[in-house]
This record gives structure tokens, C-alpha cells and sequence, in this order.
């Protein structure tokens, strides 16, 4: 048996999953040279929803991030989560969009491309694959596990064996939602391996209370890599500790090589910032508690606190319970999708309009109609042509690869910010978020010239479009 190694996530999806991806540049810097001595596989730096809290509500500028992390981690692999067509968005891009978006991000130092498509719709990868290939970078193509009618051993090997086909140099288990249980970990990852010959990597979250023991399991079962966050940010909605499935490998067939005295500089390091977002609220009590929840109605911890929300706003909090039961059964209406970004999103209001409107599909969101469209992709199993009539009446269903349907639209989105153009990537943060990223444009401007931004306006002659 080969070693097993580890991807540290403190840097993304673990500060993602418990304090809204609040942790800031400055906060990470001091440890990055420790932590790129550690002997990790790589560092998960980047990408999900880094890119929009920098620019949204860190006043940071994404790539400046990727940049500093980069100056000071010399050995490490850098690694970042993409989300096939959507990039890092909500919405599907065009091609010289995504292709644009890979040859940056590799020009300023990511090496891994972890990219996943909500639906499993292998079309949706295609574009960002082919650039990452084309950019010398290295493609972990992922699939969002689920369970649920047809997600057997042989769909997912299937998936894996069309994703080495696409030029996939890894392949990941997308694990979003923590569902994926010790012994079905050990059955899959030994489908994978017979499956492909590509490297396999194991993402889960400890949600349910299973991680631990679900990384255990897939190391016996030969997995070649797993996801840990240090031990200050794991568990709850993050990750498992590292230092806990280092020390639980330690001596075995499947030891990480990585040694504990250096972990506890990076732990020592973290728990101070740990105590700081508690205190500020950051960090919530209720996303580090075991939620076994999850594994009956499938939502992931940020798709929890979004449901919270939602009824808490319409003063409905006291229907959690019967929109948690909703959900399943919306998910099935529409063809059993993983929960995930922007799925999770799109399933969870419907389920919240469901319950509180009285009337199941009384109130349908746009989002939900484009999936039931084919806007998205296509579903993983079919949704029944009585449903799709009832959504989306006699409008014909999209059935191509939809980005196919997209005009290129990187010289357009250009031409409206010529005048907020500091950097090449400048066009993609737009691109992504176009209010949110002309503020910050502004704010920056307003910095550089030591003028508020109206004024920068001015005497630059630019305006938002």
C-alpha cells in the first residue's frame, strides 16, 4: 500500500464552511512558509467562494491573494475548487470566459484545477478541462457524490472512466454534503481504482459525525489522497482534523510521512484565530455540531444556514421541519440532482416557496425553471415530461451542451470597464460579479488616488456601465 496524502483545506473550503470564507490574506501569510514545509500533497488555496467574499467582503482582490500565497509557498502544490461552466459564478459563462479564466489562474500559480459540474453533467467540464490541459495544468476532475435511485458503484466508476477519457489526470469524490458513509467510502473507492488508473482523492465534511472514519476506510480501500483541515477549523461543517487522521496513519501501511511536531506550529498558529471568530461571531457554535440530519434530507451546512435564513425573513422559522421534508422530494421532481452549489441553492428556496406558499409549486423561481429547462445541464436521472409541462408549460427543453447556446463575451464584458482596468484578470472578476467587482474597482481607485471614488470617477472619465 502507498502512502496516503494530504490536502490541507484551512486556506478554502474549511474557513468556507464555518465562517463564511471570512479568513483574510493577512490572517494567512505569517504561517505559509511553515506550512509549505509540512509535506503536504498541496494546499487548497483558492477558488469556491474565496473569490467572491475577497471582493465582496474582504476588499481584497482575488488575484492579488493567489499572487501572495503563491510568493510564499516555493514546494507545495496550490490548489483550487472550480465549478466547470460556472467558474466561480452562479450562472453559466461562455467558453473564452472559462478558458480565460483556467489560463490565469494557472499563470498566477495554481497547479491543481479541481472542477466539478453541480448536475455531473460531464458536458459542463469539457471547456475548463481542455484549457487546463492546454495550460500544462493539472486536472482533478470531481463528481459530486449523492445518493438516491441510480447512483449505484457502476454510475459513479462509469463517470470516473468518462472523466479519464476527458484528459482527467485525478480523480476526486466530491463529498459536499458528508453523506457518504465508512464502508460505502471502502466499496467505492475500490470501484474507482479497478474503474481507472488514474489517481483517486477523497473531499468530505464531518457534518454528519462520519468523516473520520469514512477517511479510514477509503485509506484501506487504497485512496491515494484526503482532504484535512488543521484542527482549530475542522470538523462540524469543515473537514476532519489533519493532525487526528495523521496521527490515526501514523505506523501503518497507509502513514502520511507528515510529522506531528511540525502540524502543531500550524495548530498553534490557527488557535488563536479560531478563539478571535468566535468572539466576533464569525465562527457559529451550531456549524460545529454533529447534524446526522444530513444524512436523511441531504443539505449541506451552508445549505442549512441559507433555509434558516430564508424562513427567519418571511417569519416562518418554525417550518424548518416540513421544509427539510420538502426538499427531498423537490430534488426528486427534478431528476435527483446533487446538492451543491448552485443546486443546493435553487432546490432549497423552491422547498422553502413550497411550504410557505401552501401550495406545492404555486410560486416557481426562475433558477427552477432552468433547471427543469435544461438551462444547467442535464439532470442525472430524467424528469418526468408531465412535471416539465406543469413548470415550464409548452417551451421546448434545452437539449445541447448549454454553453453551446453562449456567444463569447470576453471582449464585450472588456469594452465596459476600460476605464477600472488595472490587471488582465480585472476582466474575469468582472465577469463573475459585476456590481460587486465595480465597487471594488472604485474602492480601489479611490485608495490609489487618495480621492473618494465619485471624485476618481471624474478624473478618470469612467462610469459604471
Amino acid at each position: 500500500m502507498a502512502n496516503v496524502k494530504i490536502t490541507e483545506t484551512v486556506l478554502r473550503d474549511s474557513h468556507q464552511s464555518l465562517i463564511a470564507t471570512r479568513m483574510t490574506t493577512e490572517e494567512m501569510l505569517p504561517i505559509l512558509e511553515t506550512m509549505d514545509a509540512v509535506g503536504y500533497h498541496s494546499l487548497e488555496a483558492w477558488g469556491g467562494a474565496t473569490f467572491d467574499a475577497c471582493l465582496r467582503f474582504l476588499s481584497e482582490d482575488p488575484w492579488e491573494r493567489l499572487r501572495k500565497i503563491r510568493d510564499k509557498v516555493k514546494n507545495t502544490k496550490l490548489q483550487m475548487l472550480f465549478r466547470g461552466q460556472n467558474i466561480l459564478g452562479y450562472r453559466h459563462y461562455s467558453d473564452d470566459v472559462v478558458s480565460y479564466f483556467v489560463e490565469k489562474s494557472i499563470a498566477n500559480g495554481i497547479d491543481i484545477i479541481r472542477i466539478f459540474d453541480a448536475l455531473n453533467d460531464p458536458r459542463n467540464l469539457k471547456t475548463a478541462i481542455d484549457a487546463t490541459k492546454r495550460e500544462k495544468g493539472h486536472v482533478q476532475a470531481a463528481f459530486s457524490y449523492t445518493t438516491g435511485p441510480g447512483y449505484t458503484l457502476e454510475y459513479y466508476a462509469k463517470y470516473a472512466k468518462q472523466l479519464e477519457e476527458m484528459g482527467a489526470d485525478s480523480i476526486c469524490i466530491k463529498d459536499m454534503a458528508g453523506l457518504l458513509k465508512p464502508f460505502e467510502a471502502y466499496d467505492l473507492v475500490k470501484a474507482l481504482k479497478e474503474s481507472v488508473k488514474l489517481p483517486i482523492q477523497l473531499h468530505t465534511h464531518a457534518t454528519a459525525g462520519l468523516a473520520s472514519m469514512t477517511l479510514l476506510k477509503a485509506a484501506e480501500a487504497g485512496v491515494d489522497v484526503i482532504d484535512t483541515a488543521i484542527s482549530p477549523l475542522s470538523m462540524g461543517t469543515s473537514q476532519p482534523p489533519t493532525e487526528a487522521i495523521v496521527a490515526a496513519l501514523a505506523g501503518t501501511p497507509y502513514d502520511t510521512g507528515i510529522d506531528l511536531a511540525k502540524l502543531d506550529t500550524v495548530t498553534r498558529y490557527f488557535a488563536p484565530l479560531r478563539e478571535k471568530y468566535l468572539e466576533e461571531g464569525l465562527l457559529n457554535v451550531k456549524a460545529l455540531k454533529v447534524d446526522v440530519n444530513a444524512l436523511l434530507y441531504q443539505v449541506p451546512g451552508g445549505m442549512l444556514s441559507n433555509l434558516m435564513r430564508q424562513l427567519a425573513e418571511a417569519g416562518k422559522s418554525d417550518q424548518l421541519p416540513e421544509v427539510l421534508a420538502e426538499v427531498p422530494r423537490v430534488r426528486a421532481d427534478i431528476g435527483y440532482p446533487p446538492l451543491v452549489t448552485p443546486s443546493s441553492q435553487i432546490v432549497g428556496t423552491q422547498a422553502v416557496l413550497n411550504v410557505i406558499g401552501g401550495e406545492r409549486y404555486k410560486m416557481v423561481t426562475k433558477e427552477f425553471k432552468g433547471v427543469v429547462r435544461g438551462e444547467y445541464g442535464k439532470t442525472p436521472m430524467p424528469i418526468d415530461p408531465a412535471f416539465v409541462k406543469k413548470i415550464i408549460g409548452d417551451e421546448q427543453p434545452i437539449t445541447c451542451r448549454p454553453a453551446d447556446r453562449l456567444a463569447p463575451e470576453l471582449d464585450a464584458l472588456r469594452a465596459k470597464i476600460t476605464g477600472y482596468i488595472e490587471q488582465d484578470e480585472d476582466v474575469l472578476s468582472y465577469a463573475l460579479f459585476e456590481q460587486v467587482a465595480i465597487k471594488f474597482f472604485e474602492a480601489r481607485k479611490a485608495k490609489k488616488y487618495g480621492i473618494d471614488a465619485e471624485s476618481a470617477d471624474a478624473t478618470l472619465g469612467v462610469h459604471a456601465v
